[in-house]
């Protein structure tokens, strides 16, 4: 223990006296100092030692965070094959999300769509058939903001990213009917991507799904049972077809922003009988307004498939970082999301190096199994040693994982 203190105590020694210095520097009268200090450190849960400095974040510094984002997120798909096949096929999703919180003095909280107070971000993710997603950009919104307000700059800057992080081909970018906007869809198509967005029940669409042809529809069986919100039921199997939708054509709303594309339908039929029997057919429908490369067959799950991708990063993020927005100002907030999203992206990283399991797994089962882990720390001959079980399940992964990461001893 004396070892312990008399190794640490400069430190303590150093850091006392640069406060005393920097509390001089701002003219506080001597022998008032240690209660200034207390006062700004120890007495403030916003700028406590070990705590964000959430006060002194401005939107400039947000930004800054989120550019060092993009640039870790880069790298990390160069070094650690982070995002496989994004040569050939690259999905960019996007959503928004609202965090309650509590309390009427936290800048921006207010109630939104889903009748809560809260704090309302944005998030896109890059992702590809066989890669877990990653989050490629965040902003941080007031709690009753509208889903596609910032959406256009958002997506274009996930498009850059995707493009950096190896997306040479093909990039599909996919959203709810809240992304069903004029500029959403001329700034992802202004970035060379595609499109493959839920389409709002408006009236055009209503009449290009009437217009379709009975013997065109074709007959899909789900891999994954779908649940329907409207009819509260699960839903096995279903009908397609597609046509063609002139979208965004009012040129006061949407200027110059006309676009002709695909309309994929999907029709499930709910069943509703009593004892006299079933009197006619009940259909229920879900277009897709899409300028997908891909063909029907592929196009309508793909689409469908997507639905949960970024869904499994508001999980992960509400598991870990973003269970709550702990600061009372705005940008800090953006601030604390923006690094949330970083160390997801470095827990991606750390799984695609560890094993196949892990490059797919839960960021909770990577806290599990590859950080938190069972293990006695020791010193020997100036080198630390690290003590793991001798029948742990995870040695390979983890070892591969520090293999991947630490460079050998100087005397291996």
């Amino acid at each position: 223990m004396h070892g312990f203190g008399s190794e640490h105590e400069p430190t303590t020694r150093t850091s006392k006296n640069s406060l005393v210095q920097a509390a001089r520097r701002r003219n506080i009268p001597p022998g008032t100092q240690g209660l200034s200090i207390r006062k700004r450190t120890g007495g403030n849960t916003d700028t406590a030692p070990g705590n964000l400095p959430h006060r002194g974040f401005t939107y400039g510094h947000v930004a800054q965070l989120e550019k060092l984002g993009r640039i870790v997120l880069e790298r990390l798909a160069g070094r650690c094959g982070l995002l496989p096949g994004a040569d050939e096929l690259v999905f960019v999703d996007i959503d928004s999300k609202i965090k309650e919180v509590y309390g009427a003095g936290k800048q921006g909280s207010a109630y939104g769509y889903t009748k809560v107070r809260g704090l309302n971000y944005l998030m896109a993710t890059i992702s590809t058939p066989t890669a877990a997603p990653v989050v490629a950009a965040t902003r941080i919104r007031g709690g009753n903001a509208n889903s596609a307000r910032g959406a256009a700059s958002l997506i274009t800057s996930a498009i850059k990213t995707a493009r950096a992080c190896g997306a040479t081909e093909t990039i599909v970018v996919g959203g709810d009917s809240a992304f069903f906007t004029g500029p959403v869809i001329a700034a992802i198509r202004k970035a060379g991507a595609f499109f493959s967005v839920t389409a709002k029940h408006t009236a055009s669409v209503k009449a290009a799904i009437a217009g379709i042809e009975e013997n065109t529809w074709q007959t899909v069986r789900f891999n994954r049972p779908v649940f329907d919100d409207r009819a509260k039921q699960w839903i096995y199997e279903g009908e397609i077809a597609e046509t063609t939708l002139e979208a965004f054509t009012n040129v006061t709303q949407n200027p110059g922003r006309a676009v002709t594309a695909r309309l994929i339908v999907r029709r499930t039929r709910i069943t509703t009988t009593d004892a006299t029997g079933e009197l006619f057919p009940i259909w229920l429908y879900h277009a897709i307004f899409t300028d997908s490369p891909h063909e029907l067959l592929t196009a309508e799950p793909e689409h469908r498939g997507r639905a949960g991708t970024i869904e499994q990063i508001f999980a992960d993020l509400n598991d870990s970082a973003a269970a709550h927005l702990p600061s009372g100002q705005l940008a800090a907030n953006g601030a604390w999301l923006s690094l949330a999203a970083l160390t997801h992206n470095l827990m991606r990283a750390a799984g695609s190096l560890a094993s196949e399991f892990h490059a797919k797994a839960r960021t909770a089962t990577l806290r599990r199994q590859l950080i938190t882990i069972p293990a006695r720390i020791a010193r020997s001959a100036r080198r630390i040693v690290l003590h793991l079980p001798a029948d742990w399940p995870w040695k390979q992964a983890f070892t591969s994982l520090f293999t991947a990461t630490h460079s050998p001893p100087a005397g291996a």
